[in-house]
């Protein structure tokens, strides 16, 4: 967002803007331009790795364009209240159970601005269920000889004729 002084008032202007009907589940460095329509109760999601959990709510905002869920994390959480217009930047969209969430992760900026921004409800992008595309996870690559304990003897690699390592051939223990 560029920023100009006229006449002693600051100006913002924001590049490259994204209207909330064109978010796909691929959109990144999302720049949005959106009022805050509702913002549900924060909910704790439990860390499938056995840490912390952490909370999230969900807000609703929009533009002229339409409507999006927008996920809040930590302490995003009680940051912004209905009818208050928020400038997005460096956003990006995750899909959670096939809907579309817009994101403000620890790269994205979230800032209260007092624009009037008018609000149709009508298109709601994260209504639509999207197919969540699978990571495609290719053969495993050799970078000459890792990956085995005990030292086979197989040519090449770092470190002499021993495979696994770059210790110069010597065995592991």
């Amino acid at each position: 967002m560029k920023q100009d002084w006229i006449f002693g008032f600051q100006v913002r202007h924001m590049d490259n803007r994204t209207n909330v009907k064109d978010l796909t589940p691929q959109s990144k460095q999302v720049n949005i331009l959106a009022k805050v329509v509702s913002v549900g109760e924060a909910k704790e999601i439990p860390n499938k790795f056995g840490g912390e959990a952490r909370k999230v709510a969900e807000a609703v905002i929009g533009d002229e364009t339409g409507v999006v869920t927008m996920s809040l994390w930590q302490e995003q959480i009680g940051t912004i209240a209905p009818e208050e217009t928020l400038a997005i930047e460096n956003g990006y969209v995750s899909l959670v159970q096939g809907h579309i969430r817009l994101n403000v992760g620890k790269y994205g900026k979230m800032t209260k601005v007092e624009d009037a921004i008018t609000v149709n409800s009508e298109t709601d992008v994260s209504a639509a269920t999207h197919e969540q595309e699978r990571r495609a996870f290719g053969p495993r690559r050799s970078f000459g000889g890792g990956g085995g304990y005990g030292g086979e003897r197989r040519g090449g690699g770092f470190g002499g004729e021993r495979r696994g390592g770059f210790g110069g051939g010597r065995p592991r223990y």
